[in-house]
């Protein structure tokens, strides 16, 4: 770690009072030493990071860190402050602050360096030395290693006011909560034998801090409950998977991470812990308290690998309406692509072979290879197949975000029922709810240990099913379909200044929160009115305000950026660049990178031109089959010259509206090169620009 930080990178009087600020003040220190070429932009990172998940640590501690292009080689600024600084930890601010900087490419043993001085953050003598370091370069050493803390703390020549403010708080993770560990010492299969065992995996988003300290938090704790605990540290410098000996030989896993665990099966038909990366850092005795309760009870999980946006569904502090909407979130996600792919299929046969396309004969039956019709025909078939999976893939999914892989067999179940008796949508919505709620109740119940291994594959599924297609049937599936049946014949009937409200209420929705949850809702309210080998007219201009609206956002902040750019950000007006392409393929978080900067500028000026786009795409009445494709299928819209019409008054008035507002503000504080940390911190929030999702 030598070359990581040296007396340069360190500043024992931090005198920043924000985390934002914390980080420019250390992020200037690797400026000047040619470390980081774009300070905003690195900072940028850095604040994408914390929005994922704080870095404060319990014990004082804070570790904000990234992996930025911006980044030249493998840093480490430290920063210690009297009065603390709030990083989101919840025994308050940390005084001890390790900026960590990664470059977007960084080599596997730079990363275990500083794996390494993640896991040294949980060693309270390591800690405490630090905080009575006397000088820059005592506590540099003391961080590379050349010192031990005992000399590092002898080397101290004076102990800063406030310094030692959290030592006695400093990180005790390991030991935290152990009394609850040892309560239940005896449970678990041959307690009286053999010490109980675990395995671990702990993962973060970026792989170099929170997945090393929680690794060596949770194997302290293992050595002081007397627990067998190996852990498989998923890290950015790669991992090595636990030998499938230990992993069967183990009585519990834990699994503490904020990222999916990557071949999770592994760990199927054991009791299981599951929580976030700090928990296993903050509480680990508590978790192989709770494992151990667990393998007592004969709880399991099926342990397999989602991939999906909701993996962290069933964080603890999280109100039901959030789970539901990450439930959801995780149909549409998966269902999303299916639309893409077969709406364009479907287009592009309507724009090759004309609107009777649809009539015409199986091409199993009839297919001339010279014959421009076949063709259409067949790329026309291929997309109504591909849309045939929507509702199934959208309950398959929401039951999978859920209850996980045992939750896909009766969801799918209960789509296809929703489709084969006209539920549709909504059907496939309630469908999946039900069917991982069914999976989730039986996962609760105490299984005995010679049916645990085929729970996943066999039991479950075989229950879950019988129970999720009686209610279809019989119970509920009539009245949402009767439902659905209303909800279009509504639709159909819109006209004049309703179908014009409607657009503009779509509108607005697109933009409101570009590509998350209510963008989404929107969308696949349009995208569900297509998704019919012939769908009506209404459900076609619907679709058709829902993708010129979502162009509005990412095209008015290019255009803002080309004509005012001195309102923006160098890092902005770059990100204006990639925006002209991104609206231009109905790409919504293309404006993201300036809404997280601005909200309360970008948001309602986008929501305005989205508004406005939408209403002006249904007065004209335009028209669209394909559910995406942007400008590039405006070929296959209906009245093209006035949807284009359409989009361009939205940009227009967004552009108006976004340069108003932001030159009404008053001019930013440039911080000079150089400046202090307190000048910093008043421009910290206004200078940040977060990386584009």
């Amino acid at each position: 770690m030598s070359d990581m930080i040296t007396a340069d990178l360190v500043d024992l009087d931090l005198s920043a009072d924000t985390k934002e600020a914390a980080a420019r003040a250390l992020a200037e220190r690797m400026v000047a030493l040619g470390r980081v070429t774009d300070l905003e932009g690195f900072l940028a990172d850095v604040a994408a990071r914390e929005a994922q998940m704080p870095t404060g640590l319990d014990g004082g501690i804070g570790i904000p860190h990234c992996r930025s292009a911006h980044v030249t080689e493998p840093t480490l600024a430290f920063g210690r402050s009297a009065a603390g600084i709030d990083f989101g930890a919840a025994d308050g601010p940390a005084d001890l602050i390790f900026l960590i900087a990664a470059p977007a490419g960084a080599d596997d043993a730079h990363l275990t360096i500083l794996s390494s001085l993640a896991r040294q953050l949980m060693n309270s003598e390591f800690t405490d030395a630090l905080r009575s370091a006397g000088d820059a370069a005592t506590a540099a050493a003391l961080i590379r290693g050349d010192e031990t803390p005992a000399k590092g703390a002898q080397a101290a020549a004076a102990t800063p006011a406030g310094a030692a403010q959290n030592t006695a708080a400093a990180p005790a993770a390991a030991s935290a909560g152990t009394a609850a560990a040892n309560t239940s010492t005896d449970s678990g299969p041959d307690a009286g034998e053999r010490p109980f065992r675990i395995v671990a995996v702990t993962s973060c988003p970026t792989g170099i801090a929170h997945t090393y300290m929680a690794a060596e938090s949770l194997e302290n704790a293992g050595r002081e409950a007397g627990v067998e605990l190996v852990v498989e540290t998923q890290g950015s410098a790669g991992f090595t998977r636990l030998d499938p000996d230990v992993i069967a030989a183990a009585d519990g896993v834990i699994f503490a991470h904020d990222v999916p665990v990557r071949d999770k099966d592994r760990f199927a038909g054991k009791p299981t812990v599951d929580v976030g990366v700090k928990a296993g850092i903050n509480r680990p005795a508590e978790l192989i308290g709770d494992v151990r309760a667990k393998a007592a009870r004969g709880e399991v999980t099926s342990g397999s690998a989602p991939s999906t946006p909701v993996e962290r569904a069933g964080e603890a502090g999280e109100g039901y309406g959030t789970k539901l909407r990450k439930w959801l979130m995780s149909g549409v996600s998966y269902m999303v692509p299916f639309v893409a792919a077969g709406g364009l299929l479907i287009a592009l046969g309507f724009a090759i072979g004309g609107y009777q396309v649809n009539k015409a004969p199986s091409v199993m039956d009839h297919f001339v290879w010279t014959q421009g019709d076949s063709w259409a025909a067949l790329l026309f078939q291929i997309g109504v197949v591909s849309f045939g999976f929507l509702v199934p893939v959208l309950a398959g999914y929401i039951a999978y975000g859920m209850a996980d892989r045992p939750g896909l067999v009766p969801g799918f179940v209960g789509g296809m029922i929703a489709s084969t008796i006209g539920a549709g949508f909504l059907g496939g919505l309630v469908a999946g709810l039900i069917a991982g709620g069914v999976v989730m109740s039986i996962q609760k119940v105490k299984i005995p240990a010679a049916v645990r291994g085929i729970m996943p594959v066999v039991v479950i599924p075989l229950i879950s099913s019988a129970i999720v297609g009686f209610l279809m049937f019989v119970v509920i599936g009539k009245p949402i379909a009767s439902a659905q049946k209303g909800l279009t014949d509504w639709l159909n009937g819109l006209s004049g200044s309703n179908a014009i409200l409607l657009g503009a209420l779509l509108g607005l929705m697109m933009c409101f929160d570009l590509g998350g949850p209510v963008n989404k809702v929107a969308y696949t309210f349009a995208t569900a009115g297509i998704a019919v080998s012939n769908p009506s007219d209404s459900a076609m201009k619907i679709m058709a305000a829902v993708m010129a609206a979502g162009m509005v956002p990412p095209l008015a902040m290019a255009l803002a950026t080309t004509v005012r750019g001195k309102l923006f950000t160098e890092t902005e007006r770059e990100n204006g660049k990639a925006a002209w392409v991104l609206g231009a393929s109905f790409i919504s978080e293309g404006a993201i990178p300036f809404a997280a900067a601005d909200p309360l500028r970008v948001i309602p000026s986008s929501m305005v031109g989205g508004a406005v786009t939408g209403a002006l795409s249904m007065a004209f009445g335009a028209t669209l089959r394909a559910p995406h494709g942007g400008i590039f299928v405006v070929p296959l819209i209906g009245s093209p010259f006035l949807y284009l019409i359409a989009i361009a008054v939205g940009v227009c008035v967004s552009t108006a509206l976004v340069v108003i507002l932001k030159g009404l503000r008053k001019p930013a504080q440039q911080t000079p090169a150089g400046g202090s940390a307190a000048g910093a911190a008043a421009t910290s929030k206004e200078a940040k620009q977060p990386v584009a999702a």
